[in-house]
């Protein structure tokens, strides 16, 4: 495969998981013109936004009462307005303080963060970069405490232009001639995971520095595990490890989950990204392919020839898993769980399905890729966590298939069901979640717009898909599922079990809402009438349901921010009753910066959130910044405000003034 012509090119979220066009994509029709005959047959449209689905069909006013205008709202607060600016923004009543920021001292030894004199060594003991997913574990262990816990984050990729000095551009990219070995082990010491102690006193939290809990998770030196079914498969062996059991590091880890068991799991992304050079070997063609690999957004392979698959064809094959760590453990290894397929993993998000048994939802973060979900083996036991260490590495994976008749089917993964055999490539079940994509080609799964996070609410045992866009979505290509051409803004689709059964081949689904400005008819947005001039937004990204079962949404709208003149933010989206699809806008972020988390406590009075890339989508033409950030000038110095400062991505705690509940 050949290297991408962008070779070592600014990403950005310009670049962001949906940019690189796999190859060898699946063929299979899309839905069409169902929408109509779909519709036709429903008896009944449930809730107030059930019209959220027929936006194709239907004006979307005609169908909701007017009584939403009137109804009450379970989210008490009054919403801040869409703009974009150097600093964030929260509802009035409410405080957010930055908790811990790239670079600050977390391991004991660490030295103070040093822009000017940074090095791989100090970036190791130091918060890491890009901080997106986060997981709170509340301590001790098996409690509810909401003061005292750990945070479990991912660090997904590196900005070099703002975290280095000198890095200048050429022809609007940044310019990697000055990319040495040195700051590329910076770099890889900045991706990973970071596992943080945190405390609430007299109503103020704080990371405790220096704790024994404290983990940095890194690409330069983390050894990991790969287990399941994959493991050990000549398909994963390196001259490194000939073993194929073991590898350094993980990367491009973007959402994840909390398991019921208190461990931290996280999906690597867009692994693809990282590796350069033109396979030569003839059995990861197809592969690669599907993948887009190799991606060459980074220099690592000048230096590391792992990431040069001319050298290497199997590295890659090596990422793109679902990585368990325990935090409570920090010697413990992190293991890459194979069973749950190769992909570019969004999130994974668990529960406990009535039968004991323990589903993952999953989500395939690409234009045109796929939603799906885990189904473990084994049974959960509440009172043995060692019992439930390994649940992960046995069970089916399925993929989605919807229906035009409202029902999405789940298809397992399984070697030698249908055409998953030795005639179309796949020789064992190592191989079908080696190549995950192209086996729910095979099986017909339907193409989405970029499934990203995928939220169970477990009060009321829907699930929430965000699907963030897709602009090369063309109008043949338009189905049930996904309704809209050159759909920029996105929309989310919430699932529900039959009984309540995660464990079921068959769920119903509709579109809760259409994103983007519903003021703008050409953009097919919809949503409840109640939505203000800012309670919509675009781009939903990362979800979380709060102990009361109310659905918050953060978005990630990348270099496409200006199309809609708003940064991005956390919103409330209500998902019941009269105002079901009413939107309400709660934090905005700095400017180019992307809204990633967010995590209640217990308690839900402290809502953490991460706010990542800041100043990286600077090219805008929209409130006076017309330029791309650099170390030197950027778009904006939050969160320190001081001149020998580079932006810092850094993780916030959310709280009310009052020390309330959030949103009540």
């Amino acid at each position: 495969m050949k290297t991408d012509n962008r070779e070592f090119s600014n990403k950005g979220e310009a670049f962001e998981a949906s940019d690189d066009t796999p190859t060898n994509r699946s063929t299979e029709p899309t839905l069409g013109d169902v929408i109509n005959a779909r519709f036709g047959r429903r008896d009944v449209l449930r809730g107030a936004l059930a019209v959220g689905a027929v936006t194709a069909v239907a004006g979307p006013a005609a169908l909701i009462s007017q009584a939403a205008k009137a109804a009450t709202s379970r989210y008490v607060f009054d919403e801040i307005s869409h703009g974009a600016d150097e600093t964030h923004h929260t509802a009035p009543g409410y405080s957010a303080d930055v908790l811990i920021r790239w670079g600050d001292p977390l391991l004991p030894g660490a030295p103070a963060f040093d822009p000017m004199n940074q090095t791989a060594a100090a970036q190791e003991q130091q918060f890491g970069y890009n901080n997106d997913y986060v997981g709170y574990v509340p301590l001790p262990f098996g409690s509810n405490s909401a003061d005292h816990g750990l945070l479990c984050v991912n660090h997904e990729y590196t900005n070099e232009e703002i975290m280095f000095p000198g890095l200048g551009r050429q022809d609007g990219d940044v310019d990697f001639a000055g990319m040495t070995k040195e700051l590329i082990d910076i770099e890889m010491a900045a991706h990973g995971g970071s596992i943080v102690e945190i405390r609430r006193d007299n109503g103020k939290w704080a990371y405790v520095k220096d704790s024994p809990f404290n983990r940095r998770l890194t690409m330069l030196s983390t050894e990991m595990e790969l287990t399941g079914p994959a493991a050990g498969h000549d398909r994963l062996k390196t001259s490194a490890d000939p073993s194929g059991t073991r590898v350094i590091g993980m990367i491009n880890n973007c959402a994840g989950g909390i398991t019921p068991w208190g461990t931290y799991v996280s999906g690597e992304e867009n692994f693809h990204g990282y590796f350069v050079g033109e396979s030569t070997d003839a059995a990861e063609e197809r592969n690669h392919g599907r993948y887009g690999v190799a991606g060459g957004w980074y220099a690592w392979g000048r230096f590391h020839k792992r990431f040069d698959v001319a050298q290497e064809p199997r590295e890659p094959n090596r990422f793109g898993w679902v990585v368990e760590t325990d935090p409570l453990d920090p010697n413990s290894t992190p293991k890459k769980r194979t069973a749950l397929g190769r992909f570019k993993h969004e999130g994974a998000e668990s529960l406990v399905n009535k039968d004991g048994r323990v589903v993952v939802y999953l989500g395939d973060d690409q234009r045109f890729d796929y939603l799906y979900k885990f189904v473990t083996d084994g049974r959960y036991d509440p009172n043995d966590r060692a019992a439930n260490m390994d649940l992960l590495d046995s069970g089916t994976l399925f993929v989605a298939k919807f229906n035009d008749d409202g029902t999405v089917a789940w298809m397992p993964l399984v070697f030698g069901a249908g055409p998953l055999t030795p005639e179309n490539g796949f020789n064992s079940q190592a191989e079908v979640l080696i190549e995950t994509r192209s086996a729910a080609d095979l099986l017909g799964a339907t193409p989405m717009d970029r499934p990203e996070d995928v939220q169970p609410n477990e009060v009321t045992n829907k699930v929430y898909v965000m699907l963030t866009n897709n602009s090369r979505r063309e109008p043949e290509q338009v189905d049930a599922a996904n309704p809209r051409a050159e759909s920029r803004f996105g929309h989310i689709v919430e699932l529900t079990p039959p009984d309540d059964d995660h464990g079921a081949l068959t769920y119903d689904w509709e579109i809760l809402v259409q994103c983007g400005d519903p003021s703008v008819a050409e953009v097919g947005a919809v949503w409840n009438p109640a939505t203000t001039e800012n309670g919509w937004f675009a781009a939903p990204d990362n979800a979380a349901v709060d102990h009361q079962g109310r659905l918050w949404i953060t978005t990630d709208q990348g270099s496409g921010w200006g199309r809609t003149g708003t940064a991005d933010g956390v919103w409330a989206l209500e998902t019941e009753g009269e105002l079901r699809g009413t939107g309400k806008m709660f934090f905005r972020v700095p400017i180019g910066a992307e809204m990633c988390g967010p995590r209640f406590t217990p308690d839900d009075t402290a809502l953490f959130v991460a706010v990542q890339h800041v100043a990286a989508d600077g090219t805008k033409d929209y409130a006076g910044f017309e330029r791309a950030s650099t170390f030197e000038d950027p778009a904006t110095r939050w969160p320190d405000f001081q001149d020998d400062m580079p932006p810092r991505p850094s993780l916030l705690v959310i709280f009310k003034d009052d020390g309330g509940m959030i949103g009540t």
